[in-house]
């Protein structure tokens, strides 16, 4: 890596469930670790219950680390969602998300199935930001 490279730890974020930043930034890129559901200020607190809360506590993770580095979900270009349950809970993640944009203003995104994730989450959510 270069000087140009950039290591975020957001006071005040998630604290992280592994060795990773909250976000690292190159030029104008930011790259946001994938947030988990679990409370800024307590992270051995049970889980929110049920994929609409786990996805709204998500988002407003996800929200934090950008505040932290100066970004906003507008600075957002791309979005990569993991679902435990994706039968289940797509429809439902959905709604909570599309509701964080304003219409016609959603980054692009994909939103993949996966086995399990730390803490037994059920969703994950990570993405990269542009910073103008």
């Amino acid at each position: 890596m270069d000087s140009q490279t950039k290591f975020w730890m957001v006071e005040g974020a998630p604290t992280p469930v592994a060795p990773f930043s909250h976000a690292t930034e190159h030029g104008n890129w930011v790259f946001l670790t994938g947030q988990m559901p679990t409370l800024p200020e307590d992270d051995s607190a049970p889980l929110p219950e049920g994929v609409a809360a786990q996805t709204k506590r998500v988002m407003d993770n996800l929200i934090l680390v950008l505040k932290g580095t100066g970004l906003g979900l507008d600075n957002v270009l791309s979005v990569r969602i993991y679902l435990t349950d994706f039968k289940r809970d797509y429809p439902t993640m959905n709604a909570v998300y599309a509701a964080y944009f304003p219409p016609g203003k959603l980054p692009a995104r994909t939103c993949i199935g996966v086995t399990g994730l730390a803490r037994d989450a059920l969703v994950e959510i990570d993405c990269v930001a542009f910073r103008p």
